[in-house]
């Protein structure tokens, strides 16, 4: 186990989130998952358990979790990505899959085997890499306030400070584009005749 329960809700005695991942070295790309669930203040657990290499211990950790009453789960995994498919097979809890570049498809293979489930067992599909594992934490967030008012407030202001962002990168742009037009000549105008003033 890679992770550890956020301090936010350790007094529960089991994490909200428990997040999957084929290899340690998909921390690097899943830890963005843990960062959103962090700064929400939800409780979360990581663990590196493969779906081939590790399939019985997968499927005994995805029943312990689901009977301690885990009530998101998030799987990344690559190339085959069978992870998150594998997951949701063992628990009626919603399963996010984060589909990871880590073969020479650069992920695009992990994206199909992730979000072609077949019908009765579905997996909610990211994009592939580190967007994907933060959405993968956002769409965890947002699952669980829906009972959670509180969670909610918190969502709603970070949708608020994300367009307080996007206007603020706006107004530089705009004052930017404004100082250079300034230093522009006027059309019709040459250079030699800038600020002479006509007879």
């Amino acid at each position: 186990m890679v992770g550890r329960i956020s301090s936010a809700r350790r007094g529960r005695g089991n994490p909200d989130v428990v997040i999957f991942m084929g290899s340690e070295s998909d921390w690097a790309v899943m830890s963005e998952a843990a960062r959103v669930l962090e700064e929400f203040g939800v409780s979360h657990l990581a663990i590196v358990s493969s779906a081939h290499r590790s399939h019985d211990r997968t499927v005994r950790l995805v029943k312990l979790f689901t009977r301690r009453g885990t009530r998101v789960f998030v799987a990344g995994a690559g190339a085959a990505a069978h992870l998150a498919g594998a997951v949701a097979a063992m628990t009626p809890r919603p399963v996010i899959g984060v589909p990871l570049a880590s073969s020479p498809l650069s992920g695009l293979d992990s994206l199909l085997a992730t979000a072609q489930m077949p019908s009765g067992v579905p997996v909610a599909c990211t994009a592939i890499g580190e967007a994907g594992a933060s959405n993968a934490g956002l769409l965890a967030v947002e699952i669980l306030a829906i009972a959670d008012r509180r969670l909610e407030a918190r969502l709603l202001t970070y949708r608020q400070n994300l367009e307080r962002e996007v206007v603020r990168k706006d107004a530089a742009l705009q004052k930017e584009r404004r100082r250079r037009a300034g230093r522009q000549p006027r059309p019709g105008r040459s250079e030699s005749t800038r600020g002479k003033v006509s007879p």
